[in-house]
C-alpha cells in the first residue's frame, strides 16, 4: 500500500506525509511543471504539464489498496476503478455508492456555464 497524491495546489500534502510517516507508508507525490514540489519524506514526480498529464499517470500508478488524494472527481473514480481508496483533500471518502452522483453532478455543473 502507498498513498498517492494529487499534489497540484493540495493544501493537505504537510498533514498526508505527517501520518504516513508516523504509520510507515510510502508517500508519491504528483504534480505538473507548473507545481513543482520538493519532499524530505515522499516520492514526487513531476510530469508535463499537458492536460490532465498528472491525472492519468497517477492513476497509470494506483494500484488496489493503494490511496489516492484528490480533489478531482475523475481521478477519485479511476482510482476506485482500480480498487485503490478515494479521499478528498477534505477529508470526504470517495466510494462507489457516492462517486456517480458526484460525476454527475460536474457534468451538469459544466453544461450550465
Amino acid at each position: 500500500m502507498q498513498i498517492l497524491v494529487d499534489a497540484d495546489a493540495c493544501p493537505v500534502v504537510g498533514i498526508v506525509e505527517e501520518i504516513a510517516e508516523k504509520y510507515n507508508i510510502p508517500v508519491t507525490l504528483l504534480c505538473d511543471t507548473n507545481h513543482v514540489l520538493y519532499s524530505d519524506y515522499s516520492e514526487v514526480i513531476v510530469v508535463g504539464a499537458g492536460a490532465d498529464a498528472v491525472d492519468y499517470k497517477l492513476s497509470s500508478l494506483c494500484q488496489k489498496g493503494d490511496i489516492v488524494v484528490s480533489q478531482d472527481y475523475g481521478v477519485a473514480a479511476m482510482a476506485l476503478g482500480k480498487g485503490a481508496f478515494a479521499i478528498h483533500q477534505s477529508g470526504k471518502w470517495y466510494t462507489d455508492e457516492n462517486i456517480d452522483q458526484m460525476l454527475w453532478q460536474k457534468c451538469n455543473d459544466l453544461f450550465r456555464k
